[in-house]
């Protein structure tokens, strides 16, 4: 599901431009079969979201369950790591805030949205760790959509590339693999039905 960053880079996306002096850390992909016409971001967005989705297992659970531990522990988390000068919805045009889906700066989880659009999300977390950044970009192909995961990260210390060293491992093979089942699983049960059959 890991694909190349130039994939991404070619998909007209507002997160491009936003997003220009922040790496690109990685991308990945997720195959949705069906779905019917006229999805949107939204609709991922909802299975990330409901309740109902099915649960992730007990490994990527259990790491982040330690990741929030740690954070605890050496005060990552919390506002004064996350200063509101330091955010990126203060970047957005009158035009980004007018068309977005969802009030920039709200807050989605530990994330911060910088906006929702027809087929574009873009949200934020910044902690003592690192500044990081989620777009999902949704595309229709011929057999359902493909939803885009783009990952970028700021350094906000010089700490930033050992830590993202070290959780690279357990992001690649553990997290994102399950992360990216569930939201296939939870897509069929919601909308592959909604694909009409051949007559």
């Amino acid at each position: 599901m890991r694909v190349d960053p130039a994939d991404f880079r070619r998909l007209d996306l507002r997160c491009h431009t936003l997003l220009r002096d922040v790496p690109l850390h990685d991308v990945w992909a997720i195959s949705l079969r069906d779905g019917g016409p006229g999805r949107t971001i939204q609709d991922v967005r909802a299975l990330l979201s409901d309740e109902r989705r099915p649960r992730t297992n007990v490994a990527v659970r259990a790491l982040f369950a330690l990741r929030w531990w740690l954070g605890r522990r050496f005060r990552w988390d919390g506002d004064r790591n996350d200063p509101p000068g330091a955010s990126y919805v203060h970047r957005l045009t009158e035009a980004d805030r007018r068309q977005s889906h969802v009030p920039p700066g709200t807050r989605d989880g530990p994330f911060r949205v910088l906006y929702v659009l027809g087929d574009e999300y873009l949200s934020e977390i910044r902690n003592a760790t690192a500044h990081g950044f989620l777009a999902l970009a949704l595309t229709q192909r011929e057999q359902g959509y493909v939803v885009y995961c783009g990952i970028y990260v700021k350094a906000v210390s010089r700490f930033t590339p050992l830590y993202m060293a070290l959780i690279n491992p357990f992001r690649r093979f553990v997290v994102y693999p399950a992360l990216g089942r569930q939201v296939q699983q939870a897509w069929l049960r919601a909308y592959a039905q909604s694909q009409p059959s051949a007559s």
